[in-house]
């Protein structure tokens, strides 16, 4: 018979519980009997998925044999209707039965690049914990081959595109379960938070835009707690994206030419799974991908963090 590979990565789907859901998907259709109902009919198919229930009842762990497996499911998703938020896929660790010692998964990594590229991405995996078995060149062409751990590997292929300029090539296979490789860094940045609901405005956009970059452009309907863009610093930011300029006086001096806002970073769905934080959610409809917090609120967020810093320092 032929053996199935045991998942390695896991993401949890819920229902979409932001101010703007409903709006999008098919009515109905972002219920958790829905959702739940997809996402088994999924697994008659798609045998290397798992699908198991939570602690609660709109919230489902889904399983599976890396990040681009449930990205493809997540598309397929909303391509028919669905209305759903994921979180931050995570690998599954194992532990070994004889010393107890934690493991966690690593993949074969085969990449192809051009040899005036190579450094670059070497440098990448370097910092990833990866290691090279083997390096050969053919006709300008790199062929590399890694040990990665799979933690280092999510969000890694929108990087190895960015530094190629799309013309690297990456396969990976599922190697075994081996030792933690030790910490990989993470996101260095922080989120730019909207501070309260409406519409964004380009006045506001323009004077807070020295804070980071934004990820929504004027015009573009915002609700408490929605991430908008990256900011510059480690710490999360609310801006008030939704202030617009009172006409109190008349001016002869156009200022509106001096400043311009910049284009805002289309972010695809890879690029938002990669972008999560841990206290962050991806609200997912036909029509868009939002990043949003779990805690809406602003203060409540902000006591949230302060109750879990003195829990860390105690």
């Amino acid at each position: 018979p032929i053996r199935i590979e045991e998942p390695t990565v896991r993401m949890t789907f819920g229902v979409n519980t932001s101010p703007l859901a409903g709006r999008e998907g098919k009515t109905g259709w972002g219920t958790s009997r829905r959702i739940r109902h997809r996402l088994i009919d999924e697994m008659r198919s798609n045998v290397a998925l798992r699908v198991e229930e939570s602690g609660q009842p709109d919230r489902f762990i889904v399983s599976g044999r890396g990040e681009l497996h449930l990205a493809i499911l997540i598309e397929t998703m909303r391509r028919e209707g669905y209305e759903f938020d994921v979180s931050k896929p995570e690998v599954i660790y194992h532990e070994d039965p004889q010393t107890g010692e934690t493991l966690e998964p690593f993949e074969e990594v085969h990449i192809e690049v051009a040899e005036d590229l190579v450094g670059t991405v070497v440098e990448l995996l370097g910092a990833r914990r990866g290691q090279m078995l083997d390096m050969r060149s053919q006709n300008g062409i790199t062929y590399l081959k890694y040990l990665v751990p799979t933690r280092g590997l999510l969000g890694f292929r929108m990087h190895l595109m960015r530094a190629t300029s799309g013309l690297g090539q990456i396969n990976s296979v599922f190697y075994g379960y081996e030792p933690l490789a030790g910490p990989i860094p993470g996101r260095q940045f922080g989120s730019l938070v909207a501070w309260e609901a409406g519409v964004a405005s380009t006045y506001a956009l323009v004077h807070t835009q020295a804070r980071g970059t934004f990820f929504i452009q004027p015009q573009t309907e915002v609700y408490e707690g929605m991430v908008v863009g990256e900011h510059i610093r480690a710490e999360d930011l609310a801006v008030n994206v939704t202030k617009t300029k009172h006409l109190t006086a008349v001016r002869t001096k156009n200022y509106a030419d001096e400043v311009r806002l910049a284009p805002p970073r289309s972010m695809s769905l890879d690029d938002c799974l990669e972008f999560l934080a841990e206290d962050e959610l991806l609200e997912v409809t036909p029509g868009s991908l939002r990043i949003r917090k779990r805690i809406l609120n602003n203060e409540d967020r902000q006591k949230d963090q302060k109750r879990r810093e003195k829990l860390l320092e105690g």
